[in-house]
């Protein structure tokens, strides 16, 4: 009989917070700017300047320490990690080894139907390194130290996660829980959040550990699961063979869906940690906790069973909305404007999914506006546009953002309200369609929407469809 493996998981993630300055110098950390532009002294490594701690990160920290319910070090201090690497100017990196400003913490996740508890070993503030850029033309490595010195927060898991799926749904879980509190937008293709997987696998019903190894480069939740796999198989294949499975860093290519060595950590790695002299220990204060945790904002869970008290919507839809809290905050303020909820969760649900899946965008990069959208509703629910053209309409303002009712009239899309107009139409329509009429009195009443669509095609999709079939049925 063929052995049974177990996958044990855990998880290093990186999120780089959503502060304008970085976390030791007043230097922008906007993202795309020209390289090495956002840089000073400070976050370049030059001798002689001196770090100052940017408070709006310890607020930051303290407020995911208190949604993942981490117990807080009111006294927290910063060490030096010391380690040599072109991107790391100070030849070390600033970060928290010995009080950190969270520990023992947990977040519960939903794989499939089964509900988990997953434990967050601890979590600490640091600063981001630069980016080394690899030029192949020039054979060459270019530093941008733009990056370095953007404010992180690693968030370290303890071993709890036994499949690709329950990594995804923490993560995502995560990311969500970053979104609400606005410390991070967590777009893990601009690197504002990053995972580093650590996988072995045992024999099924084992307590021992087996030997595991680190994946870096894993920048979508499609290349984590895909590496997850595949470093699976890969470590059960070398036991299957009576072969060891080497501790190690691994680099994952998701273009070649492999995954290959970078470095041993057989020997982990003597940073050599002390306490950083230039900067002061923080304390916090009873008060301050207390603060962050009142402002706790209402997360997915709770808004969830909301929208299905206060606006009657079912439980799969308010899934979907409070998803991101984008997606939210547009649907509750269309809800507000047009006073029609279940419309404006159709809409976003419908429509805003389609194109956005379409156009490969995350629901943070949606552009248009509330107002706009509302406008659109109300205006299809007064009779100004049909629900067909009115899906047009809506084509222009998620691209483009345009006032709907502008532009509606610039492209004569308003509905056509005079019933003469209307009548003449079907006249012309069923003088010019006797077979179809005679068919009709004939018991095939099923022509009706072949001569409805010939109406509103002569319209131009302007009338009121309901307003052609009463005037169909009457002169039939």
């Amino acid at each position: 009989m063929a052995k049974q493996y177990e996958t044990v998981i855990g998880l290093e993630v990186h999120v780089e917070l959503a502060t304008r300055t970085k976390i030791f110098c007043g230097c922008s950390t906007k993202f795309g700017a020209a390289p090495n532009t956002h840089t000073c002294p400070v976050c370049t490594g030059m001798p002689g300047s001196l770090p100052v701690l940017n408070g709006k990160v310890v607020e930051y920290a303290l407020k995911l320490a208190d949604a993942l319910s981490c117990q807080v070090n009111r006294y927290s201090r910063f060490d030096r990690k010391n380690y040599f690497y072109p991107d790391n100017p100070q030849n070390y990196q600033i970060s928290q080894l010995y009080l950190p400003i969270g520990h023992d913490g947990a977040l519960t996740i939903h794989a499939g139907e089964e509900e988990k508890t997953v434990r967050i070993h601890e979590m600490h503030m640091e600063e981001d390194a630069g980016k080394l850029i690899h030029d192949e033309w020039e054979d060459c490595s270019l530093v941008d130290y733009n990056r370095s010195g953007v404010p992180l927060i690693e968030i370290v898991s303890e071993p709890d996660m036994r499949t690709a799926d329950e990594v995804i749904a923490y993560l995502e879980k995560l990311r969500m829980i970053c979104q609400y509190l606005g410390i991070s937008d967590c777009k893990l293709q601009e690197g504002s959040m990053r995972a580093d997987v650590n996988l072995s696998v045992r024999e099924a019903g084992s307590s021992r550990m087996g030997t595991r190894t680190e994946m870096k480069n894993l920048n979508s939740f499609k290349a984590i699961a895909h590496a997850i796999e595949g470093e699976r198989e890969r470590q059960i294949e070398l036991l299957e063979e009576g072969k060891e499975v080497v501790q190690e860093t691994r680099r994952w290519d998701d273009n070649k869906e492999y995954s290959y060595g970078m470095r041993s950590k057989e020997d982990a790695r003597d940073y050599r940690y002390f306490p950083d002299p230039d900067l002061p220990p923080v304390v916090i204060s009873q008060n301050w906790l207390d603060e962050i945790h009142a402002s706790r904002p209402e997360f997915q869970e709770e808004k969830a069973l909301r929208y299905q008290q206060e606006y009657g919507l079912p439980a799969y839809d308010a899934g979907i909305l409070t998803q991101t809290k984008r997606m939210a905050d547009l649907f509750e303020e269309t809800a507000r404007l047009s006073g029609q909820p279940k419309e404006a969760a159709n809409w976003l649900m419908g429509d805003t999914l389609k194109l956005m899946k379409e156009e490969g965008m995350e629901a943070e990069e949606l552009a248009f506006s509330p107002e706009h959208l509302a406008s659109l509703i109300c205006a299809v629910d007064e009779g100004k546009i049909t629900r067909q053209n009115a899906k047009k309409v809506f084509t222009a303002v998620f691209r483009e953002d345009v006032d709907p009712l502008a532009y509606m009239e610039e492209k004569g899309m308003t509905m056509v309200t005079d019933a003469g107009a209307v009548e003449k139409v079907v006249e012309q329509v069923l003088a010019d369609n006797p077979k179809t009429v005679e068919e009709y009195r004939s018991g095939k009443t099923k022509v009706l929407g072949f001569l409805v669509g010939q109406v509103m095609r002569q319209m131009k999709g302007k009338a009121d469809p309901g307003q052609v079939n009463r005037m169909l049925l009457e002169r039939l």
